[in-house]
């Protein structure tokens, strides 16, 4: 496919794009939806594959921000939904879905003993931070620098530091992540940063007694997605118990990393858990849970509780079955075929990177992977962070698999699905390789 047939988007994209503007701020629904300078619109979506307005086909390396592992119409998921939608789509009472979701998650995931199901990543995140404060008594938490956790002000306080007002290394600023964030908030909040151990032993220890929750995504996406170092794991891990302090990971997106979880994987041991995007099969979901006598801040069998917690659509059976149905099929055999996929990819991009002598890195593991104009492969968020060259290679890399019927997302994770094989990952390879070759005067820019 040639470069004009998949960038920019076609003239229905552009026209849908203009009437959106009549109902929609700037046109989106979502701040996180890319528009260069036009959002390209979906019309239908089969396996690995995407089809725009326009009748362009690609390959979907996105996937609702790595929610479909199974790529787009799973015929469990869809199987699963029809069924619940003859029987019902939402009622105010239990149904026998939710149990059977939740008892999967549970008998899976180390320390994930009791769960409460909501209806976003950043309920789930949320819930997990007031759980922690409700069950220590304290209010404040600690997070990582530049990592992603949804829309919850305390979350989002220093998500979007630059290095004009990132402070020193040893001590990150708690910056605002939008105009009028209550300086209240950012008091809260101790900005750790990711991979410096004795940073966040001395941070952590220093604050403790104030400190309900640490809050870490085992592998931030938006912060670089890279890997954990074992020293690190310990640092938050030791400083936390010794403290008193509860460990919140996050697995929201990570999740998909291994089939008991990215802090199994990487040997956190955490008091809560967030989970979200592929426990809901493509449809609206979060989760918090943990250890048992932590969640019982969720329990009102006796009265008002410490923590109540509820949702119009929280646990809603449409969600419960594609969850189930999805996550049913995802067995360690799938986990272990994307893992290899994944690994596959990796070497790839390494291979030719480095065959091209270009001043480029991969992060990434398991399903996941991202591309760094950077020639070492970051170990935190400021060593990933795009300079203006940077980000214009970013751009252009977006681009020009778009160009070639890719969807590449720009400063995120891209992601593989149950639905690719080698195939995929010779189209994925090829273009990367044709992209270092035709753009040598560009990548050179960032050296």
């Amino acid at each position: 496919m040639s470069q004009a047939a998949g960038f920019p988007p076609g003239p229905y994209s552009r026209a849908l794009f203009e009437r959106a503007h009549a109902v929609f701020p700037d046109g989106t629904t979502r701040i996180t939806v890319e528009r260069d300078p036009v959002p390209r619109y979906i019309a239908r979506a089969e396996g690995a594959y995407l089809t725009d307005v326009d009748g362009r086909r690609f390959l979907d390396l996105n996937l609702n921000f790595t929610t479909l592992i199974h790529g787009h119409g799973f015929e469990p998921v869809r199987a699963a939904v029809e069924s619940q939608m003859r029987s019902g789509i939402c009622f105010a009472n239990p149904t026998e879905a939710e149990i059977e979701l939740a008892s999967l998650l549970c008998a899976r995931v180390p320390r994930l003993e009791r769960i409460r199901l909501v209806n976003t990543g950043t309920e789930a995140v949320m819930f997990a931070i007031k759980a922690a404060r409700a069950f220590t008594g304290r209010s404040r938490i600690a997070k990582i620098e530049g990592a992603y956790h949804g829309a919850y002000d305390w979350v989002e306080v220093a998500q979007a530091s630059v290095p004009e007002n990132w402070g020193p290394t040893d001590s990150p600023a708690a910056t605002p992540y939008y105009r009028g964030m209550p300086p209240s908030v950012l008091d809260d909040v101790v900005v750790l940063r990711f991979n410096d151990a004795a940073g966040a032993r001395q941070l952590l220890s220093r604050q403790a007694s104030d400190i309900a929750a640490v809050l870490v995504d085992p592998m931030p996406s938006r912060a670089g997605l890279i890997a954990p170092e074992p020293e690190f794991v310990s640092a938050l891990q030791e400083t936390a118990r010794d403290h008193g302090i509860l460990v919140i990971a996050d697995e929201v997106l990570n999740f998909r990393q291994d089939y008991h979880g990215a802090a199994a994987r990487y040997g956190l041991q955490p008091d809560l858990f967030a989970l979200g995007k592929i426990i809901g099969g493509g449809f609206p979901i979060g989760a918090v849970g943990g250890l048992g006598d932590v969640m019982s801040v969720f329990d009102g069998s006796r009265g008002r509780p410490l923590l109540p917690q509820g949702g119009t659509f929280s646990a809603n059976p449409i969600s419960m079955v594609a969850g189930h149905a999805a996550m049913r099929a995802l067995d360690e055999i799938a986990f272990a075929r994307l893992e290899r996929l994944g690994n596959h990819l990796r070497n790839r991009l390494e291979d030719i990177i480095a065959r091209e002598n270009a001043p480029l890195s991969i992060s990434g593991a398991a399903s996941l992977f991202r591309i760094h104009p950077k020639p070492t492969r970051p170990r935190e968020f400021r060593e990933a962070h795009c300079n203006p060259a940077q980000a214009k290679v970013m751009k252009e890399i977006s681009r020009f698999f778009a160009g070639h019927g890719i969807v590449l997302p720009g400063g995120a994770a891209a992601c593989l699905s149950t639905t690719m094989g080698e195939a995929e990952i010779d189209v994925i390879a090829g273009v990367f390789e044709a992209f270092l070759s035709e753009n040598s005067a560009l990548i050179e820019e960032i050296v």
